[in-house]
């Protein structure tokens, strides 16, 4: 699969390089692993010399020997012999972009955490010492996204605020995705569009997983993903176990919970068996998996609240791979892709309702875009959205085909909404209804 977007980003980490050639610029790039980080930053400067310090897992002496042949190959100079401290190579290098432009591509960041943490202590001093002179361009990225927030956004840290930039590598939208399948499926229907949405939530190695392997069908798409070498099997514990550590059996119960449609803390401590306010908080504020969602204008903090698991591949991964990962490991795959089809409307729903409000956000046509339920849990809306500069809004109802829509039930549903809120009394307001053929 060729390239596709990015261009915002691409545009900043131009610019950035421009601006390192007059002052020294430190950018972070971060994201879920496997949504393209690293394939922007090449994509970015492909055109020009860049330094790539790949942080693996080994030693902090092997590490310096691969970072001072790169130096030698990339730079044609020679170096410092041999150097057992990471510190060494970059003080160096600091010192020789007082000399000379240099951009400086960090990858796997996060990993000095287990090799050496002194280092981001020794780079901030001579980060400090050098920057007002140099002019290098340090990116440094990262796939564990609660270490590189810690690494930078905790104020105990040494790199606390040392970043110019923070960019943070979202999904594909919509508009992307529909322009991938127009490329490689022109015959492509709504419900092949909405499932590479709903399995992949635009994230960009799993869309190019697909593509390369010509599946660009709902149905080639699940044979991808439900077979006996499918890498997307094992995917959501090589992500998450590694973010949530020992504690991973508990979070992923929480999160099968979630995928299963009990959002409310009450119906997933049922599940459960135990109190869970300090696993849900962590979840949502230090590994953003999860969001914590209220209905549009409900006024108290703590009522009314319904949590859901963001990312839509791991809600794919934990209400059909995590949960019947016994039928998988006895290979039974046709089972498995049995289940998958029967539930999937209801599931495919949800992910519809997803895909529409990423459009309307896309628009930039709304100041505020959600969704409305009551507390007894009798009416619902999918989407609210309100223009208040132009005194305006409008009350979706998505429906995966359009001959389901009920325009007297909604007519209803906003009644209800306006004797609970009391909002939108002078608003030119609109009822209409989503569906499929509307992708």
């Amino acid at each position: 699969m060729r390239f596709f977007d990015r261009t915002e980003e691409i545009a900043s980490l131009k610019e950035i390089l421009e601006l390192s050639k007059s002052n020294a610029q430190f950018t972070v790039v971060t994201g879920r692993r496997r949504i393209g980080k690293t394939s922007l930053v090449w994509k970015a400067y492909e055109d020009e010399p860049i330094l790539y310090f790949f942080v693996a897992r080994k030693a902090e002496s092997d590490l310096c020997s691969d970072y001072l042949l790169e130096i030698e190959n990339k730079l044609g100079i020679p170096t410092l012999g041999r150097v057992e401290r990471f510190s060494e190579i970059f003080e160096y290098l600091m010192k020789l972009s007082t000399e000379r432009p240099i951009t400086l591509f960090m990858d796997e960041f996060q990993e000095f955490f287990r090799i050496n943490k002194s280092i981001y202590s020794d780079m901030q001093r001579i980060w400090d010492i050098y920057h007002t002179k140099a002019h290098i361009n340090l990116i440094v990225c990262g796939s564990l996204f609660s270490m590189m927030t810690k690494i930078f956004k905790n104020k105990k840290e040494p790199l606390y605020n040392r970043q110019t930039r923070f960019m943070s590598i979202k999904p594909f939208a919509p508009a992307v995705l529909k322009e991938i399948m127009t490329e490689y499926n022109p015959a492509h229907t709504p419900e092949d569009l909405l499932a590479l949405y709903a399995f992949t939530g635009g994230v960009a190695k799993y869309v190019q997983l697909l593509v390369d392997a010509g599946a660009t069908t709902k149905t080639k798409m699940l044979d991808q993903l439900i077979k006996a070498d499918s890498i997307f099997l094992g995917e959501g514990k090589a992500i998450l176990i590694e973010e949530f550590g020992k504690d991973y059996g508990t979070y992923f119960s929480i999160l099968s919970a979630i995928a299963r449609g009990k959002t409310s803390r009450s119906e997933i401590e049922h599940v459960i068996g135990k109190e869970i306010g300090g696993f849900l908080t962590k979840l949502e504020k230090e590994y953003e998996v999860i969001s914590k969602k209220q209905p549009v204008f409900e006024k108290s903090s703590t009522k009314n609240v319904r949590y859901t698991i963001e990312d839509n591949f791991f809600t794919f991964w934990f209400r059909f791979i995590y949960k019947y990962n016994y039928m998988l490991e006895i290979e039974n795959y046709d089972s498995v892709k049995t289940i998958i089809n029967r539930d999937y409307e209801t599931f495919s729903g949800l992910m519809l309702e997803r895909y529409f409000k990423r459009v309307l956000i896309e628009s930039k046509a709304y100041t505020r875009i959600g969704s409305w339920w009551d507390r007894k849990g009798e009416n619902e809306i999918d989407i609210v959205a309100e223009n208040e500069l132009n005194e305006s809004a409008i009350f979706i109802e998505v429906k995966r085909k359009a001959e389901n829509f009920d325009s007297d039930a909604l007519n209803d549903k906003v009644a209800a909404f306006t004797r609970a809120t009391g909002k939108f009394k002078n608003y030119v307001v609109s009822l209409k209804s989503l569906s499929m053929n509307d992708m």
